[in-house]
């Protein structure tokens, strides 16, 4: 067997040697002309220079013919020659072509691709394989040994542009977006090229479809040979790439062709679906900046560009499915065909399922009944247009609960694409509460975020040559920022502290910029290696705007490039704009040699920038530190992301609930004041409530209650039981059982599920000199009498089962009088009650407070309560305080 191995190598080196000549000789040789016809003619002789041989390796070999003339047809536009050689059970297949100018494109196995796996499956199934390129010919080759030892393949190889050339500078790539347009556009140019009279169905000349098919390629081996070279540390690359310098006529034709065979594709006029319009427009600005820079112009960011879609979007980088279970957000992920491939566990209780029983069903399973038809023709006009309105929107829609119930959603559908070539549906499934864009979902703060180490395609460098960094270490300072992050519940605290993790392990100087909601970027922190280097001209605070003519890195990074790795620093004065100049001053008052600056990227968001420095005295970064860094700003940017959802929806809650409070009435004998403090623990809207309002007969009412549960519901039941009672007191004027009675009827026929306490309170007079307060309890708190001299005495002798129980039952009333300069303060159980502590010991503690409060001015009076007691309170407090005067004064 070795002896025949011998032989046979020493035949195919022959035959190597002999491949340039004009004249091939040895084994059966056919030409075939430019048409699309070839390809099938290819295999048949194939077939029938093979008779003998294998049934499954006569079939091995013309499915690898058929793959390697499809491609010489449609990227070599030449005649295309096939020799066959067969030893025994060995066979050897050549195909070959005039174009030795244009080298082959190999890519990267992509399950879901619809093109351009012709040299994957050649690599794949055959013995050994390679490329050749002569002086006026290439030719790309591959053999089958069924039987005999496999020897080590030669591999596909890119050769450089033959030619003039000139380079072009790509700005901010986001590649995963790229290569979905590139594969795209591959896909459409070939059925243009296989499409009979495609001059009459897309509009398109047989001349110009050459030629667009032509430069197509040639950017296609461009760009990749490009990757090949570049570490891909973000979501964005930045690619020099060498094209023909004469090129960009031909570009403008590919422009051309592309939108003729895009509109046909829209009008169903061929297989190809239309490009998404992301990927669309991602496409003709590389087709813009080639031929820009190639007429002499400036190159363009992507990042940058203006009127980009949502340049700084999430579907920028690859989708990765730990990215939607990592989420707090309710999210599921489908593909092309309405399928879950991804939901996480938010999503999952939400909606009574358990994450992994979603996995594989049909997207509709969370879709009331009545819209589904709705959201497969949506679907179905996605697919075929590449349009939606419902992309990148926000649009309020139930879902679908097992149980069969509605849950009122707010619904964000965003398109992204996968390393495997697929494009995924993100679906962010937001409850009702919270409004598109501005209110998002409660998230609370974690101790400490999930870190993955990613494992795509994205993470692997392509470059080699330097050293990477040890796992162990890796993980050690993923761990240490982690931990920097959770020892501190302040946001900016926290990223002060993993500035110095950094400091000691991995740079000199680290700063951190943010961007508020509207945009505007403030430096929050700039920390060194060493605390009394910090020198005093390093400025904190709001950052010039980023404007339209800023093209430096921050503004690149801002808008969601990166990151960027930089080992030449410019000087000040070669800064485009403020800002642009606020950051090279701030590299030059560092002594910065080398930095990488990276955006801190959350879901669709770009939340700031994370920048760490080395000075001249330390080895300058590498690509593989940008490495670490890209790992490094996921976990920051999720904390980030997550402090400010709490910290947002506390804000929007507390405003929800203080528009729920009331305005107080002005009473010239009186003064009434209140306090609403929210927890400090929660960031959900509650359940406590105070009034107080004038009565038709002269009467003022008093009310405070506490509907049960923190949320939402209790929110907008304590808002509809306040209105009700409101409008019992004023209509009926009875004692206050009889109001409460009532109360407590209506809630059982309207909301027959919800449960509160209320206290309320009439207060009368002065008859005779004399206040009197007639007052009854639904289970809530009784009210505290406080006198001038410091007497306390709880009124709780009108007490009565919750709101909500039994309405048959008697309420009691009660009648006590209230001396002027007395105060009366009603309350919620937030302001006394403590864990471990027994009730009668809590309401003994608020006695003594108000005791020693009882001469001090009203308002004083209450916010001294709220300090003293209500500091340490994990609930919500409500306070409503009465004070009658001297009749007279």
């Amino acid at each position: 067997m070795a002896f025949a191995g011998r032989v046979r190598f020493s035949i195919l080196r022959g035959i190597d040697s002999a491949m340039d000549s004009s004249s091939p000789s040895g084994g059966l040789f056919r030409r075939f002309p430019l048409a699309a016809r070839s390809v099938p003619l290819a295999r048949r002789f194939v077939r029938s220079a093979l008779r003998g041989v294998a049934p499954e390796v006569v079939d091995t070999a013309e499915l690898l013919t058929s793959e390697l003339v499809t491609n010489a047809v449609l990227h070599a536009c030449t005649e295309v020659e096939v020799r066959v050689w067969s030893y025994g059970e060995q066979v050897r297949v050549r195909v070959g072509d005039g174009r030795p100018d244009r080298p082959l494109v190999p890519r990267a196995p992509r399950p879901y691709a619809g093109a351009g796996r012709g040299l994957a499956v050649v690599a794949e199934l055959a013995s050994s394989h390679g490329a050749h390129v002569g002086e006026d010919r290439k030719a790309v080759w591959f053999e089958l040994w069924p039987k005999a030892p496999t020897p080590p393949t030669s591999g596909w190889e890119t050769s450089p542009v033959h030619g003039r050339s000139a380079t072009v500078s790509l700005i901010d790539v986001p590649y995963i977006v790229f290569l979905a347009a590139q594969r795209h556009a591959d896909e459409l140019l070939r059925e243009l090229m296989l499409t009979a009279r495609v001059e009459e169905r897309a509009g398109v000349s047989r001349p110009a479809l050459l030629v667009a098919t032509d430069v197509a390629n040639v950017i296609s081996a461009c760009m990749t040979s490009a990757l090949e070279e570049t570490v891909t540390s973000g979501a964005t690359v930045t690619l020099d790439i060498a094209v023909p310098s004469g090129a960009a006529p031909a570009v403008d034709t590919l422009r051309h062709v592309l939108e003729r065979g895009d509109v046909a594709a829209q009008l169903e006029s061929l297989l190809t679906l239309p490009a998404p319009p992301h990927l669309r427009n991602h496409y003709q600005w590389v087709l813009d900046q080639l031929v820009t820079q190639l007429s002499g112009g400036p190159p363009t960011a992507w990042t940058l560009l203006s009127g980009a879609p949502d340049a700084t979007s999430v579907e920028l980088g690859p989708w990765d499915a730990g990215d939607v279970e990592d989420s707090r957000v309710p999210t599921a992920a489908a593909d092309d065909d309405g399928r879950i491939i991804a939901a996480n566990a938010a999503l999952a209780d939400l909606l009574g399922w358990r994450a992994d029983e979603l996995i594989g069903r049909p997207l509709t399973v969370l879709i009331p009944e009545h819209l589904r038809e709705r959201h497969r023709a949506g679907f179905t006009a996605l697919r075929l247009t590449g349009r939606s309105r419902l992309m990148g929107r926000s649009i309020p829609l139930p879902a679908l609960h097992r149980d069969g119930s509605l849950v009122p959603m707010r619904l964000h559908v965003q398109s992204q694409e996968a390393v495997d070539g697929r494009t995924v549906r993100i679906g962010q499934f937001m409850p009702r509460a919270t409004a598109p864009e501005e209110d998002r979902p409660v998230t609370h703060p974690d101790p400490g975020p999930p870190l993955r180490l990613y494992a795509g395609a994205a993470a692997e460098p392509r470059a080699g040559g330097e050293k990477a960094t040890p796992a162990w270490e890796r993980l050690s300072l993923l761990a240490d920022t982690t931990a920097a992050l959770s020892s501190t519940l302040d946001l900016r605290e926290g990223l002060r502290r993993v500035c110095h993790v950094l400091t000691q392990q991995m740079a000199v100087w680290c700063v951190v910029d943010l961007l508020d909601e509207h945009g505007d970027a403030e430096r929050i922190c700039v920390v060194h290696r060493e605390p009394r280097a910090l020198c005093a001209g390093v400025d904190l605070g709001r950052l010039p705007p980023v404007s339209e003519n800023a093209r430096g890195p921050l503004a690149r990074v801002l808008n969601g490039a990166g990151p960027l790795l930089i080992t030449e620093i410019p000087s000040p004065n070669k800064a485009e704009s403020a800002l642009d100049a606020r950051q090279l001053q701030l590299f030059e008052q560092l002594d910065a040699s080398s930095t990488i600056m990276a955006p801190l990227r959350a879901r669709r968001d770009v939340l700031g920038a994370l920048i760490i420095v080395r000075t001249g005295q330390d080895d300058p970064f590498t690509e593989q530190d940008a490495l670490l860094v890209a790992e490094l700003v996921k976990g920051i940017s999720l904390s980030v992301d997550n402090a400010r959802l709490h910290q947002h929806t506390r804000n929007a809650a507390e405003r929800l609930q203080r528009s729920l409070l009331p305005r107080l009435p002005h009473i010239p004998s009186m003064e009434i004041t209140a306090r609403y403090a929210p927890s400090s623990t929660t960031a959900q809207v509650g359940g406590d409530w105070f009034d107080a309002f004038t009565l038709p007969d002269g009467d003022t009412a008093l009310v405070i209650g506490d509907v049960a549960g923190h949320d939402l519901n209790a929110a907008v039941t304590m808002s509809q039981l306040r209105n009700m009672l409101r409008g019992i007191a004023v209509d009926c004027q009875n004692q206050p059982s009889e109001v409460l009675r009532r109360l407590d009827l209506a809630t059982l026929t309207l909301y027959p599920h919800s449960t509160a306490t209320c206290a309320y309170a009439v207060v009368k007079g002065p008859h005779n000199g004399l206040w009197e307060v007639h007052h009854s309890s639904a289970g809530h708190l009784p009210l505290l009498l406080t006198r001038p001299n410091g007497d306390t005495r709880y009124l709780d002798s009108a007490s009565g089962l919750l709101i909500g129980m039994d309405s048959t039952l008697p309420r009691l009333s009660a009648r006590d009088l209230l001396p002027a300069q007395s105060t009366l303060l009603m309350f919620t159980d937030g302001l006394i009650e403590r864990p471990g502590e027994s009730l009668s010991d809590a309401l003994n503690r608020l006695r003594r407070h108000t005791a020693a409060l009882a001469q001090a001015p009203l308002h004083v009076f209450c916010d001294e309560l709220i300090l003293g007691l209500g500091a340490g309170s994990t609930d919500d407090i409500a306070l409503l305080a009465l004070r009658p005067s001297v009749p007279g004064t």
